[in-house]
C-alpha cells in the first residue's frame, strides 16, 4: 500500500466513532461481534439457535460470505436442519444488488435443494424453503425470478402474520422487484416496503434488516429525509458489519451531508479490510471498494482534493479482490474517472484504462462504460476529435450489449453517458446548437432514471454538464437554471455551486452569485481549492 493509502486507513482509525468499536454481545465471548438482534425460531437443535440467528443477522447486513459460512456450520452440526441450508441459499440471492454469477446461482440452487431434501419440521420452515426455491426454480431472467420470490414471500407473510422475519423479507423482496422494474417516480413499491418496515420497527428496534431496507426504500432525493433516522441508527445496530457502517452514507449523499458520509465510509473501509486480512491476505475487500467510491465522491464535493488523491491512489494499487463482484467493478472504474472529471483534468480522464487488467470486466459492461465515458469526455474536451469519436463509438457498442439485459436498466444509464460524451464531441467540432440539443436530451433522459444502489450518483450529472456547456457558450442565465435544477437531484456538489456562482455573476445576479459562493466556501470548510476551470475566488466574491 502507498503512503497515501496508509494515511487513508490511519485517518479511518482517527475518525472512527465510539459506536464502531466492537463491544460485548454475548457474555460467553471475550471479543464479541455485534450484528444486531433478530428472532427466528427454528426446530433444529436448541443449542444452535443463537448461531442461526447470528448468521441471519449477518445476512440482513449483506455480509454474504460470512453468513453462508455460519449457516453451513449450523448445518454441519445438525444435518437435519434444513432451514440452515435455506439460509445458505439466501446468501447467494442478492435481492437488491443484481443477478448472481453462474457460480453463485449454482451454489444457491444446490443449497435450496439440500434444504428441501433435509425436510422441514414445521410448516413455517417449509414455507421459507419453498419461497427461496421459487427464485431458483422460476423460468426466465433474474427479474422474473425476483418477482416469483416476492410473490412467494407475500404468501409466507400472509400465512404467518405474527412472523416478523416473513414481513421483513417480504419488504426486501418488494424492493427487489422495484429495482428490477422500469423506474417509477411515484416510488409506489418502495413506499409499500417502507410501510411494512415502519410497522416492524416499533416491534424490533434493533433489527438490522429494518434499518437497512428502510435506507434502500428512501434512497432517492425526494424521499431521503424520511430515512435519516434509519441511517443514523443502522451503524449503531450492527457496528461489526462493514456494509452496515457504509449504508448511512447513501442517505448522507442524497442530502449532501459530506462530513457524515466521509466518517461512515472511512470506518466501513477499515472494517472491511480487517475482515479480508484474515480470510484473503493481500486482497482488497469489495466492501472497502464500495466505501471508497462514496468516499471519493464526498472528498471531491468538499474540495479535499489531496485526500481524494489518496483514495484514487489506493484504488490504483488494487491487484486482487476477495470477491470480484459488481460493487468492486463499479468502484474500480468510477473512482479514477470521478477523480479526473470532477477536477477537469481532461488529460488524466483521456488516459483512463480498465484496471486491474485481470479483473473480469466483460461481466460488467456498465462499469467498463465509465472508463470509456471518461476517455470520450477527456479527449473531446482536449479537442482530440478523432480519438473522441472512437470512445463514443465504444460507448454505443457497450450500450447496445446491455439492451437485451433484463433487470436494472443499465442500458439507459450508459445511453446518458453516450449522449453527454457525444455532445462534448459536437462542441469540439463547433457544432454548438447540436451539442446543446444532445446534452439536453441526455439530461432529460437521466431525469427519467434512478441510480443503482451501487453508486453514490452519476459520474458527472448530465444536467450539470448542460450547465457547463451553456456557460461555455456564453449563455449564463440558461446555465444558472440548469445548475440549480441539477442541485435538486445531486445536492451540494462542488462544481454545481461553482458553476452556478460563475453563471450568476456573469448574468448580473450578484446577490445570487454571492449566495452560491458562500455555499461553496462552507462546503469546503472555508478554503476553496483552485481547479482547472477554477473555483470562485475571494476576489470574485467581493465584486
Amino acid at each position: 500500500m502507498t503512503d497515501r493509502g496508509s494515511r487513508v486507513l490511519a485517518l479511518a482509525v482517527a475518525l472512527m466513532p465510539a459506536w464502531a468499536v466492537a463491544h460485548e454481545h454475548d457474555r460467553q465471548q471475550a471479543a464479541a461481534e455485534n450484528y444486531g438482534k433478530v428472532h427466528f425460531p427454528i426446530s433444529c437443535k436448541p443449542e444452535l439457535q443463537p448461531a442461526f440467528e447470528r448468521a441471519l443477522a449477518m445476512l440482513h447486513s449483506f455480509a454474504y460470505a460470512k453468513s453462508a459460512a455460519a449457516f453451513e456450520d449450523v448445518f454441519a452440526k445438525d444435518p437435519d436442519c434444513g432451514i440452515a441450508q435455506w439460509g445458505v441459499a439466501m446468501t447467494y440471492f442478492h435481492v437488491i444488488w443484481g443477478p448472481p454469477t453462474e457460480e453463485e446461482f449454482a451454489a444457491g440452487s444446490a443449497a435450496a435443494e439440500k434444504a428441501g431434501e433435509a425436510g422441514a419440521s414445521t410448516d413455517r420452515e417449509g414455507d421459507y424453503v419453498a419461497a427461496i426455491s421459487a427464485y431458483y426454480q422460476a423460468e426466465g431472467p433474474h427479474a422474473a425470478r425476483v418477482a416469483a420470490f416476492e410473490k412467494a414471500m407475500a404468501e409466507v407473510a400472509e400465512r404467518h402474520p405474527d412472523d416478523h422475519e416473513a414481513a421483513i423479507f417480504h419488504a426486501l423482496a418488494i424492493l427487489g422487484v422495484a429495482y428490477n422494474s422500469p423506474p417509477d417516480k411515484t416510488y409506489a413499491r418502495q413506499r409499500d416496503a417502507a410501510k411494512i418496515l415502519n410497522r416492524m420497527l416499533a416491534l424490533e428496534p434493533r433489527h438490522p434488516g429494518i434499518a437497512h431496507y428502510m435506507i434502500h426504500s428512501f434512497d432517492y432525493p425526494e424521499l431521503a429525509p424520511l430515512a435519516l433516522q434509519a441511517a443514523r441508527a443502522f451503524a449503531k445496530i450492527a457496528p461489526s458489519a462493514p456494509h452496515a457502517l457504509h449504508m448511512p452514507s447513501h442517505i448522507f449523499t442524497r442530502l449532501g451531508m459530506w462530513k457524515e458520509s466521509i466518517a461512515s465510509n472511512l470506518v466501513s473501509a477499515r472494517t472491511a479490510q480487517d475482515w479480508v486480512a484474515k480470510t484473503h491476505p493481500g486482497a482488497t475487500a469489495f466492501d472497502a471498494m464500495h466505501a471508497m467510491d462514496y468516499l471519493e465522491y464526498a472528498y471531491l464535493q468538499t474540495g479535499q482534493d489531496a485526500k481524494a488523491q489518496d483514495v484514487a491512489d489506493t484504488v490504483a494499487r488494487v491487484t486482487s479482490l476477495d470477491v470480484p463482484q459488481l460493487a468492486a467493478a463499479y468502484a474500480l472504474a468510477a473512482v479514477p474517472a470521478r477523480h479526473a472529471l470532477e477536477r477537469r483534468d481532461w488529460k488524466e480522464a483521456a488516459a483512463q484504462t480498465p484496471q486491474p487488467a485481470t479483473f473480469p470486466w466483460a461481466r460488467y459492461p456498465y462499469a467498463e462504460a465509465i472508463v470509456y465515458f471518461a476517455r470520450a469526455v477527456g479527449r473531446a474536451r482536449m479537442g482530440d476529435v478523432e480519438e473522441a469519436e472512437q470512445e463514443v463509438a465504444k460507448l454505443a457498442e457497450l450500450q447496445a450489449s446491455l439492451e437485451e439485459q433484463k433487470g436494472f436498466d443499465w442500458a439507459t444509464q450508459v445511453e446518458v453517458q453516450r449522449r453527454a460524451a457525444a455532445a462534448w464531441l459536437l462542441r469540439a467540432q463547433s457544432r454548438n446548437e447540436e451539442a446543446v440539443a444532445l446534452m439536453r436530451s441526455a439530461a432529460d433522459l437521466e431525469d427519467t432514471t434512478d441510480k443503482h444502489p451501487v453508486t453514490p450518483g452519476a459520474i458527472l450529472p448530465a444536467r450539470e454538464q448542460l450547465g457547463d456547456l451553456l456557460s461555455e457558450l456564453d449563455q449564463p442565465a440558461a446555465a444558472l437554471a440548469e445548475y440549480q435544477a441539477s442541485l435538486f437531484s445531486a445536492p451540494a456538489r462542488f462544481n454545481a455551486f461553482d458553476g452556478a456562482a460563475r453563471a450568476a455573476l456573469r448574468a448580473g445576479k450578484k446577490r445570487e452569485a454571492k449566495a452560491f459562493q458562500r455555499q461553496l466556501a462552507a462546503l469546503c470548510g472555508g478554503s476553496v481549492p483552485a481547479r482547472a476551470g477554477g473555483a470562485m475566488t475571494a476576489a470574485q466574491e467581493g465584486r
